[in-house]
């Protein structure tokens, strides 16, 4: 993510031509997969163990729902803040563009809404033998259905079928069509985006029963192992000279790359299981961790010194060494600020200066 932000923000003239920033922005193609995928994974770990505790299924996808409702509440709050810092050029239409932090929360909602949906009728009986996974197989099977429709559904919503009955600013989380004549592929609507978030459901749904939580090692191994044949399906599907669209772009609305995406993404998983089971991570500090935990923040933050008023290199005139130095340095600010905000969390301010953990806290 750091790496896209800044370089498509800072590099200018020649290096704007060359194959290291087609290769970037090729790397910025996974992040906002990732980040919805691993919502989808969130949601089914938070759902398994809140059941476990004897939550009602419908108490669960309520508070999924207000999670997502207040993150979407944090993006429109994003966007004021960018509309604000970039007066007196920014335009009024700002305010209403969809980014990934409006899709993460829409997503959230989306699957609350699902879960709500799945486990209609249940109330208290959930959390009897059987129930659960029956529930849990139920979401799994039809957050895979969405997540294939979605997909499927793309490349018209963006080219021949367009809904533009709608409003640009309803359209606009159909297809990212904004203000302008066509879909914006630097935007994230609902189309292909949360079918992210419903396949990593799916794939949390899997990782939280009890098959897998007896084999975790194994079962994040099955998921890296789908993941690979997702792939090579979605990469055999794009080599075959039939194609189902009237319009066909691969990098943005194919449902091939939506498969191979969904594929690095699993490989991804297995990778940081190892990271966090026998890798740095167990060496005490891992910037890796410290990131994701505070990920809302870090996001919001790195926007702003990478294309907001805050940048800490003059946009569009960096050659590439001067805009990798950038890159490295906001890097470590970022894994600076995550590790300050994990360990002062709560504490008092007293606290914050002596960067001493609380008395009898645990370690």
């Amino acid at each position: 993510m750091f790496q896209t932000h800044c370089y498509d923000s800072w590099l200018g003239g020649a290096a704007r031509n060359t194959a290291f920033f087609r290769w970037t922005r090729l790397g910025g193609t996974i992040p906002a997969p990732i980040f919805l995928f691993l919502a989808g994974v969130a949601v089914a770990l938070v759902a398994g163990r809140a059941m476990q505790k004897g939550a009602p299924p419908q108490q669960i996808a309520r508070a999924t729902m207000r999670r997502g409702a207040q993150i979407f509440g944090l993006a429109l709050l994003f966007r004021a803040q960018e509309f604000l810092l970039g007066q007196p050029r920014a335009p009024w239409t700002d305010l209403l563009r969809v980014d990934v932090l409006n899709i993460i929360g829409a997503s959230l909602v989306l699957l609350g809404a699902l879960y709500f949906a799945v486990s209609w009728g249940l109330a208290h009986r959930a959390v009897e033998s059987g129930l659960a996974e029956r529930l849990r197989a139920r979401l799994a099977v039809l957050a895979l259905l969405l997540a294939a429709a979605v997909a499927l559904a793309t490349p018209p919503l963006w080219t021949t079928h367009r809904p533009r009955w709608l409003p640009w600013y309803l359209e606009s989380y159909i297809n990212g069509v904004h203000i302008f004549d066509q879909p914006q592929p630097y935007l994230f609507p609902l189309f292909p985006w949360v079918a992210f978030a419903f396949a990593g459901l799916a794939a949390g749904c899997f990782l939280v029963s009890p098959w897998a939580r007896r084999r975790d090692f194994l079962a994040v191994g099955v998921t890296a192992a789908a993941g690979t044949a997702l792939f090579a399906l979605g990469f055999w599907l794009d080599s075959q000279p039939q194609q189902l669209y009237a319009v066909y772009d691969f990098w943005h609305t194919s449902p091939n790359f939506f498969l191979m995406r969904i594929g690095m993404v699993n490989g991804l998983m297995l990778a940081g299981y190892a990271w966090c089971r026998w890798g740095p991570a167990l060496w005490g500090f891992s910037p890796v961790i410290e990131l994701g935990r505070q990920s809302l923040l870090v996001y919001w933050v790195s926007v702003q010194m990478a294309y907001g008023g805050l940048s800490i290199l003059r946009k569009r005139a960096q050659d590439i060494p001067t805009a990798t130095a950038g890159v490295i340095a906001l890097t470590l600010a970022m894994i600076a600020l995550a590790a300050f905000r994990n360990r002062t969390k709560g504490r008092p301010f007293r606290e914050w200066v002596s960067w001493r953990s609380p008395v009898g806290a645990s370690t």
